[in-house]
């Protein structure tokens, strides 16, 4: 059971607020279709262009063809012409890095901007656990913590949900997690959802039922559980708000 979900919700602090990614100048496009993961098709200016999609989430409810995106322009030599950054569902912006919560992160633990995890003088990225690599780990007096962070980008009816397609990884992450519990680590995972339209968090039941059930044993394993909401503009993303979780 994780502290948001029994309701002991902390406010995130002004400074947390201020933490934030910046996005370039973003150009408005039209997306018109996903070549493959990585790869999609934009209109910009009423011409053509692959664009590199930075994540391999579905996104089906945000890049679908007609929609808007926003878009920056990629360096010569690469092998797309733009990068998509933001993206419309609706009256609502999203962000579609799936890489951007990871800096975010790094940036308001670095920064102690989240009391959760303060009292730590060591945060290092990407460090490997049994057979899986974590996103940061953090180490100092009240000893060592490991935290995998996930980037949400689908919300249904008010729901964050997490993943948007059947994900083996992202289970095997958490059951990694909750044995390195049971071997004296703190350990948590954090559930960045990159819009500011949900009011709760969960695990998507019904697209990764493997998944919703990892989720559970490594809270039950003594994992926490967060999730945070963002506020995107065309300018930044920055972190807005903890979300309650419902496992």
């Amino acid at each position: 059971m994780s502290a948001l979900e029994t309701g002991n919700l902390s406010g995130l602090s002004n400074q947390a607020r201020e933490i934030g990614i910046p996005l370039p100048e973003l150009v408005q496009g039209t997306f018109l279709e996903r070549i493959n993961r990585f790869v999609g098709m934009v209109e910009v200016a009423g011409q053509s262009y692959a664009a590199h999609v930075p994540s391999s989430g579905r996104m089906k409810e945000m890049l679908f063809p007609g929609n808007t995106v926003y878009v920056s322009p990629m360096p010569q030599g690469k092998r797309t012409q733009y990068r998509i950054h933001l993206a419309c569902c609706g009256e609502t912006l999203v962000s579609v890095d799936s890489l951007l919560p990871n800096r975010l992160m790094y940036q308001a633990l670095a920064s102690g901007a989240l009391g959760e995890f303060t009292g730590y003088s060591e945060i290092k990225k990407e460090v490997g656990y049994g057979e899986s690599r974590f996103d940061l780990y953090l180490k100092g007096d009240t000893g060592r913590c490991l935290i995998e962070i996930k980037s949400v980008t689908l919300v249904d009816k008010g729901i964050a949900k997490f993943p948007d397609a059947p994900s083996e990884r992202g289970a095997k992450h958490l059951l990694e997690l909750a044995r390195a519990a049971g071997e004296g680590f703190r350990a948590a995972v954090i559930f960045v959802v990159q819009r500011d339209d949900a009011v709760l968090f969960s695990p998507n039941h019904a697209t990764d039922p493997p998944f919703a059930q990892s989720l559970r044993q490594a809270a039950a394993a003594g994992v926490e559980v967060y999730a945070l909401a963002c506020a995107i503009t065309r300018n930044a993303v920055k972190l807005k708000n903890y979300l309650p979780v419902q496992l």
